[in-house]
């Protein structure tokens, strides 16, 4: 994948431009010096749900002068208009603020064009039962790809664990350390609740997993409508068809997502990737130009050899495992 195809989004995409005349636009903008600050809740056909500072919630829609710029739940934006958010009242995003994060994903590994879920996230939990469905390892490591690669720190969240202990899959991301909460009959430990406080965290997971179950739980109001596993296929009905921002009563933001369908990493850098473990990153100095991290003149397995430790292996093979996941074939548990 080339710099130029890998750095590709939604913004660069082009659309061709219509046979009707049109007077030429002026290159001037305007300043919109009384645009007021605000948040993008959801996005549903081209109009954005928006909540201004003071908890104000207001509709509106995308300036023209915004062009193909997107914009997504998470991002902060400057709008004009009507603010009020009285009924039947619209405003016009005319800027997006600068992101400090874009977690993103393409259609599948061979799609140039990126595309953002969710802006300004600092956290992404990935659900995932430990049965009922089963859990699809692939896909797990895809999203925790994704996160490391967008500077978003990555936890996990195990749903289902009084049908089946989560024994196996703390086994698996024991080395990664990354941080792991453990749900029984859907009791919201208070260490999660604490590790969401202050924070913007995406949710991920596969239909069925019970996020939906996890979001009534952490945010009583949001009432997000609760699905079934099919017993034949094994996979979830959707029950979020929509990406929305919910506020937690201790404060800090939950993103919940739609379950996935698809998590493509064409865009992930593995040096991206491998900046996010420090410790087995200075031992990469003497890797060959160009190592993928994954192969026998990879200095990490030199320092394998010279440090045959159990707890080096696993926390290589961890690394490993997550970087091959960029091109592995994943099942689709769509329905």
């Amino acid at each position: 994948m080339t710099r130029r195809h890998r750095d590709l989004d939604e913004d660069d995409v082009r659309v061709r431009p219509g046979r009707r005349k049109t007077r030429p636009r002026s290159k001037e903008r305007p300043e919109h010096a009384d645009a007021e600050s605000a948040v993008v809740m959801t996005v549903d056909r081209g109009r954005f749900t928006l909540e201004k500072d003071d908890g104000t919630e207001l509709y509106a829609i995308k300036a023209r002068e915004l062009g193909r710029k997107g914009i997504v739940v998470g991002d902060r934006v400057d709008a004009v208009g009507d603010m009020s958010g009285d009924v039947d009242t619209q405003a016009r995003i005319v800027r997006r603020q600068e992101r400090i994060s874009t977690l993103r994903r393409t259609a599948d590994d061979t799609d140039p064009v990126e595309r953002v879920i969710v802006a300004n996230a600092t956290q992404l939990a990935v659900v995932t039962a430990t049965t009922d469905p089963e859990p699809r390892t692939g896909l797990i490591d895809r999203a925790v790809v994704a996160a490391l690669d967008a500077g978003i720190e990555p936890m996990l969240v195990l749903t289902k664990t009084d049908l089946k202990p989560a024994d196996e899959l703390l086994t698996l991301y024991g080395p990664l350390d990354l941080p792991v909460f453990i749900i029984e009959s859907r009791e919201v430990p208070e260490s999660l609740r604490q590790a969401l406080q202050d924070q913007s965290t995406v949710l991920v997971g596969h239909s069925g997993v019970g996020k939906s179950t996890l979001v009534n739980g952490l945010v009583p109001s949001a009432e997000r409508l609760t699905g079934h596993v099919n017993a034949v296929t094994g996979r979830g009905r959707h029950t979020s068809t929509s990406v929305v921002a919910l506020h937690l009563p201790q404060g800090g933001m939950i993103v919940d997502t739609p379950g996935i369908r698809s998590f493509g990493l064409a865009h992930v850098d593995v040096a991206r990737v491998i900046h996010a473990f420090p410790d087995l990153e200075e031992l990469t100095g003497t890797c060959p130009r160009a190592c993928s991290h994954d192969e026998m003149e990879c200095a990490l397995s030199e320092a394998l050899i010279a440090n045959p430790s159990p707890e080096l292996k696993a926390r290589i093979d961890s690394l490993r495992r997550l970087i091959r996941s960029r091109t592995e074939t994943v099942d689709d548990p769509a329905p």
